[in-house]
C-alpha cells in the first residue's frame, strides 16, 4: 500500500490540501492511504518547513502550497 501524507495543523489550507488529494486519489490506480500528520516535530524531521505539504510515500513533493487535484494525480506516478 502507497501512502500519501498532508502535513499541516489543520489551517484551512491544509484541509483544502487534504481535500484535493483524496479527489486525486479517488480515480487513482493502486491501493493508497491517506496519513494527516500534525505534529510540528514529526513535520520538521521531514525538512517542512512551510505548511501545508504533501509526501508521497514518505517524499516530500510540495510544500507551501495547496495543489490542485490535477497537479497531485501527475505526481503519483
Amino acid at each position: 500500500m502507497r501512502k500519501l501524507q498532508i502535513l499541516g495543523t489543520g489551517c484551512p489550507k491544509c484541509r483544502q490540501l487534504e481535500a484535493n488529494a483524496r479527489e486525486a486519489l479517488a480515480g487513482a490506480a493502486g491501493d493508497w492511504a491517506v496519513e494527516k500528520v500534525s505534529d510540528l516535530t514529526a513535520i520538521m524531521e521531514m525538512g517542512v518547513m512551510m505548511t501545508p505539504a504533501l509526501a508521497i510515500d514518505g517524499e516530500v513533493k510540495a510544500t507551501g502550497k495547496v495543489l490542485s487535484p490535477e497537479a497531485i494525480r501527475a505526481l503519483l506516478g
